[in-house]
């Protein structure tokens, strides 16, 4: 038995579930931004998977699964540089009481 769009498809949607049910249930922002990263992989497995199987001699979807990567790649470095600002100041990374835009 082959792997097919499919397989690659659903090992994909479910990355990507298992990422959004972490960034929306957990409150440390390192395990968000872990998450959040969780699904941008899986957005380059789709990419790369419908590269490969729709149009298998264009290199596309590892462009595009490139341009995902270095996205990021910044948002993992802006973002923690806001992270650990944030735990200078305040002594926590729990997003539930970090408050810093309210008066």
């Amino acid at each position: 038995m082959s792997v097919g769009l499919n397989h690659y498809l659903v090992l994909s949607a479910v990355l990507f579930c298992i990422g959004l049910y972490g960034a929306l249930s957990r409150r440390n922002a390192i395990v968000i931004m872990m998450c959040i990263e969780i699904m941008l992989n899986s957005v380059n497995i789709a990419l790369v998977a419908f590269s490969r199987y729709i149009v298998p001699n264009a290199l596309t979807g590892q462009i595009f699964a490139i341009f995902v990567i270095v996205v990021a790649a910044a948002e993992a470095a802006v973002g923690l540089a806001i992270v650990i600002s944030i735990y200078r100041n305040r002594e926590t990374v729990d997003v539930s009481q970090i408050d810093l835009l309210k008066w």
